[in-house]
């Protein structure tokens, strides 16, 4: 029998940052900015606060990497489909990143700033895909029902919304979708 080939240094390593950043995400997420500490993620990830402390150099640093949010670029074709299908995965997934920056937003600035950021490359992404008139409008509205779905499915978890199925959420939702996204 043979042994798998060992991992390299540099594997170990982006395997070790990674591990920090998945469990950076989750404790963010879970008690925000305020209430995260490094000692917290280094547990959660199974390291010493050092090597967090090694790999990302401050508090701000880890939560910048944690949060950082990609830009979800719309593919072309049918935006309602498009917008729906991005709802979908933030609905069978929880969006980590997301939920780290949307629950840290109202206590640090930059998390607040950062979700702004992101927001404006995601409402021009929008606004683009729209036919219809007053996309900047429109683009507003969609971005604000994905962002309270995802707000009251995963942090407010007050409502019928934290366990629907997605399949239910997305077809009660998919005709104002599409009256917002102009589907004709």
């Amino acid at each position: 029998m043979t042994e798998p080939p060992r991992r390299t240094r540099a594997e170990q390593r982006r395997d070790t940052e990674a591990r920090i950043l998945s469990a950076a995400r989750e404790t963010f997420a879970e008690l925000g900015y305020e209430r995260t500490t490094i000692r917290a993620v280094a547990a959660a990830a199974g390291v010493r606060p050092g090597l967090v402390m090694h790999y990302f150099g401050s508090k701000e640093q880890l939560f910048a990497s944690a949060a950082h949010l990609p830009a979800d670029e719309l593919p072309p074709g049918d935006p309602a489909r498009a917008l729906l299908s991005a709802l979908r995965r933030r609905l069978e997934g929880a969006p980590v990143a997301s939920l780290a920056v949307l629950r840290s937003m109202f206590t640090h600035d930059e998390a607040a700033e950062g979700f702004r950021e992101s927001g404006r490359e995601w409402l021009r992404s929008i606004e683009r895909a729209i036919p219809a008139g007053q996309p900047e409008l429109r683009a507003a509205l969609i971005a604000a029902i994905m962002t309270g779905v995802v707000v009251d499915r995963y942090l407010l978890k007050h409502s019928a919304l934290a366990d629907a199925p997605a399949d239910d959420v997305l077809e009660l939702l998919r005709p104002c979708i599409e009256s917002l996204a102009g589907a004709k």
